[in-house]
């Protein structure tokens, strides 16, 4: 029925969308139809329901799975749809948006809500095939109330198939013009920076992958004759970054790599954890689905399949992506399935407690249109999704979209938004890429290309950008030996103590690295068999920018004589009372003594040396005796705690500026007896 543009491997329809403007009420239900053209069982493209909502077409118009069109293309049979309107209103004006094959439309009819019938036009105009336009039709009776409107048309008028895009009711007299979605201050130009010839060929660089610190790029690599399966294969490829210049591009190699296809979806935070393409099979083989790498001191294992429940892609050629959310929990993916609103849609999949993923669920009809929704992107702030689109107005033949997640369920988000001109082109767009800073977007593109598609980066403008986070980066350390310790690193909110991330750290593959949104303090703790765990708290409540922190955590062996000193046991101003940030640190206290039966302990308390001297004593006595209190409350014997009021006494740092005076005033713990 309709051509189709083919790209690469991944394949996609052509189509384009619009938003819409406050005065006009576009239909939102659908009251009746004649009849309507049936692609496939699964799937709503053509269907009547596309005359619903927005525009999704614009000038210069042209054919679009996301409007509605009549079984029969050139049969002398009426054919009619009549669409309602959520709120029955007055108008002035009835747009008609004919946006593939116009002129076929004979009559147009107004209803009240009682049922009452206005004829508001009659006549065809000329037929001219291939050429859409917005029909404009001035309302004989603005006083009417109106419910819904009716169009009949009479296909033998223009040979081939036609299409109506969406109806509406325009409250005002002037016209209306239809506009893409994009964002206000979108600006007009974007320099775009081809990455070199480091990292580009002749060849075909896609889907670019940047890791969260901005230092690698992964990517795919097509159309060359040094992969491994030859030319006619694709192969992931990565590069590093040296100042602002891009090493020479090396082939990941085996077991990423193989005689087959190859392409990586998507990298964890601290760059560990790989994600690919299909499911590597012991024979050398793929087959459908998603797998994932660990590097390890000897380098990647054995790509392993990513089980995913009810996983199936109706799609003729298979063709898909993935992305991972940076907390690794949530899986989105572009496939063709039995809910599908029309070719490929983007699903959602969560990771499950036994580490396999849940059956994907469509993330809906706000993101997903009857066409094709592909490339996606979860941002490192897990909120902001790029991804593109042919079902949404754009420039070309597939455009780079932004949409914001508003809530957990992941089925819910705001009106996505085109990227503008300077990004999108009049060809296919995607694969956008955004390290933790937000500065710098990587995409691919063939605009201005050493060959095929090449891979560039330009400057986010601010309304793309994602939310600002946080890298956390280190080392967990010994605090006897100062050496690197295997352990289990958790982060909770330190206002509530929700956990926010777990993460294993192996000295063996480098330091760790944790993302986390600004705007909230945080505790990190590092948990091993053994070892008291000294917080490290991470107060981010006041930043606004991106920001990277390196931090190590140390761990203190648990034995006679050892003072521990948490870091986040806190009290109001020249107060003791405890604050409740301070609980999980005594919680803690409390496990050890419990799993230590012989064990007491000394708790002193500090003050600085603001203030009077001995009120400052008595402070530090009140708190001691408050942390002692609330250990005997929880059940341990008094005999085991002492405590002791050092006041100001005994500094560890100056007292000269709060950023080290704050260190004066503490809680600690010495083990006296094990």
């Amino acid at each position: 029925m309709m051509a189709k543009h083919i790209g690469w491997w991944w394949c996609v329809l052509v189509s384009v969308c619009t938003s819409q403007a406050q005065e006009v009420q576009w239909a939102g239900k659908l009251v009746g139809f004649s009849s309507e053209y049936i692609k496939e069982a699964n799937g709503k493209e053509y269907r009547a329901l596309q005359a619903l909502g927005h525009p999704n077409t614009i000038p210069p118009f042209g054919e679009s799975a996301c409007a509605w069109s009549p079984y029969n293309a050139d049969s002398n049979v009426e054919e009619w749809i009549r669409v309602g309107f959520d709120k029955p209103q007055k108008a002035r004006q009835i747009l008609i948006v004919e946006n593939f094959n116009q002129g076929c439309i004979t009559q147009v009819y107004a209803y009240d809500a009682a049922g009452k019938e206005l004829a508001v036009w009659s006549g065809g105009g000329p037929a001219i095939a291939d050429v859409g336009r917005v029909l404009t039709i001035t309302v004989p009776d603005s006083s009417m109330i109106i419910s819904s409107v009716k169009v009949s048309l009479n296909p033998a008028r223009v040979k081939g198939y036609n299409q109506i895009d969406a109806i509406g009711l325009n409250s005002v007299d002037k016209p209306y013009e239809l506009k893409i979605n994009v964002f206000k201050d979108a600006p007009k130009e974007i320099i775009k920076e081809n990455l070199g010839a480091g990292v580009n060929t002749k060849g075909q660089e896609v889907a670019p992958i940047i890791s969260p610190d901005g230092k690698t790029i992964f990517f795919t690599r097509g159309k060359y004759e040094q992969n491994i399966g030859g030319a006619e294969t694709q192969d992931v490829w990565f590069a590093t970054r040296q100042g602002d210049t891009w090493n020479e591009a090396q082939n990941m190699g085996a077991p990423i790599n193989n005689a087959d296809n190859n392409a990586i979806v998507s990298i964890s935070p601290d760059g560990k954890t790989l994600y690919l393409m299909n499911v590597y099979r012991p024979d050398g083989t793929m087959t459908f689905g998603l797998s994932k790498a660990t590097r390890t001191k000897t380098g990647w294992t054995s790509p392993v399949e990513c089980k995913i429940e009810d996983i199936y892609n109706l799609d003729k050629k298979n063709n898909t992506e993935f992305t991972l959310s940076p907390k690794g929990n949530v899986l989105v993916m572009s496939v063709k399935r039995q809910d599908t609103n029309g070719d490929r849609d983007l699903y959602v999949s969560f990771l499950k407690s036994d580490a396999t993923w849940s059956k994907p669920l469509n993330m809906g009809s706000v993101i997903n249109t009857a066409d094709v929704e592909s490339a996606p992107f979860i941002a490192t702030d897990n909120k902001t999704l790029y991804f593109t689109s042919y079902g949404h107005a754009g420039y070309g033949g597939g455009d780079i979209f932004m949409t914001r997640r508003l809530d957990e369920t992941w089925t819910k988000w705001s009106q996505p938004e085109n990227l503008g001109p300077a990004i999108n082109t009049s060809q296919w767009d995607g694969f956008m890429s955004i390290p933790a800073s937000g500065e710098y977007a990587y995409v691919s593109s063939m605009q201005n290309s050493l060959g095929g598609e090449d891979l560039f980066r330009f400057k986010v403008y601010n309304a793309i950008r994602p939310e600002p986070v946080a890298i956390i980066s280190g080392s967990v350390i010994d605090a006897d030996t100062r050496k690197p310790v295997t352990t289990e690193i958790v982060t909770n909110l330190l206002k509530d103590n929700t956990n926010v991330s777990k993460i294993e750290y192996d000295p063996e593959t480098g330091e760790y690295k944790i993302i986390l949104p600004v705007q909230q303090s945080y505790r990190l703790s590092a948990i091993k068999d053994g070892f008291f765990p000294l917080d490290e708290i991470v107060d981010l409540s006041k930043d606004k920018r991106f920001r990277d922190i390196k931090r190590n955590i140390l761990l203190v062996p648990i034995k006679e004589g050892k003072k521990i000193t948490p870091n986040g046991i806190m009290f109001e101003q020249s107060k003791f009372e405890l604050m409740p940030e301070s609980l999980p640190d005594l919680d803690r206290i409390y496990e050890m003594m419990l799993k230590y039966p012989n064990m007491e302990i000394l708790i002193e308390g500090h003050t600085d040396n603001q203030g009077d001297f001995k009120l400052n004593m008595e402070l530090s006595e009140n708190r001691v005796k408050e942390v002692k209190k609330y250990l005997v409350n929880k059940g341990l014997p008094e005999n085991r705690l002492q405590a002791k009021g050092w006041g100001s006494t005994k500094p560890v740092a100056s007292n000269e500026l709060e950023e080290t005076r704050k260190k004066n005033r503490r809680v600690e713990f010495t083990i006296v007896k094990m």
